[in-house]
């Protein structure tokens, strides 16, 4: 596993990334996962969403409850 240094750039702790972990653009989202943090590229944020849905079944949630649809 990589790793990257910490540091303080004010008020505000930073991560100095290794070149082959740069991201294009100037912003990213940040998600907490316990005690990891996950960055996210603006971008592309939908990217991990979408390729998750290969991993459900076909036959996920063909049977379920649904309410009548309302007129």
């Amino acid at each position: 596993m990589d790793t990257a240094k910490l540091f303080q750039n004010g008020k505000n702790q930073a991560v100095r990334l290794p070149k082959e972990y740069r991201f294009h653009g100037s912003k990213v989202y940040l998600k907490r996962m316990g005690n990891a943090v996950m960055l996210i590229p603006e971008k592309e944020s939908w990217d991990p969403l979408i390729e998750s849905l290969a991993l459900f079944s076909d036959d996920f949630m063909a049977e379920r409850d649904q309410p009548e649809l309302e007129q």
